[in-house]
């Protein structure tokens, strides 16, 4: 694989991984907040995933099109849009569940936190991997995925606090 395909691919595999995982413990953590049930908090994770997962990856293909046909040399059989849209849309379905697995196992309270530290937890392990994988700094990229995704996620909390 040549190295414009490799960034590429894991450019998608980053954003829709740190995405799915802050934007589903932003929504649980919010329902949450605001005093909805066990099934509604699962329901509405599970309708998020989904579609968000679709809906990014339909933006990934259409952005990385685009953005092909706009070069000089593009050739559409040699196009990457597709296999970075799928990695996409695995990886933001597949991250999304972390935050929704512990309200499947515990109650609302305790899955509340479960989901908010085994997020900002992965959050931590994106950043140390894609570090390692672009061969980056480790510590600086690990701290910045878990400092900008837990503020993002304290978004969440406050809105669905508010709502009550």
């Amino acid at each position: 694989m040549n190295n414009k395909k490799f960034i590429l691919y894991t450019r998608n595999f980053i954003f829709g991984s740190e995405d799915s995982l802050v934007s589903t413990v932003g929504l649980l953590a919010g329902v949450a907040s605001a005093g909805v049930g066990r099934e509604e908090i699962i329901i509405s994770g599970i309708v998020l995933i989904c579609v968000e997962a679709f809906s990014m990856s339909v933006g990934s293909f259409l952005s990385e099109r685009t953005t092909e046909e706009s070069s000089p040399d593009y050739k559409n059989k040699e196009s990457n849009s597709l296999a970075a849209s799928i990695i996409m849309l695995v990886s933001y379905f597949f991250c999304g569940l972390i935050p929704l697995f512990p309200y499947f196992i515990t109650t609302v309270d305790k899955a509340f936190w479960w989901s908010i530290v085994s997020s900002i937890a992965a959050l931590l392990v994106l950043g140390i991997v894609s570090a390692k994988i672009l061969k980056t700094h480790i510590l600086k990229s690990a701290l910045r995925m878990t400092i900008i995704g837990g503020i993002a996620i304290s978004l969440g909390v406050t809105v669905g606090m508010l709502m009550r």
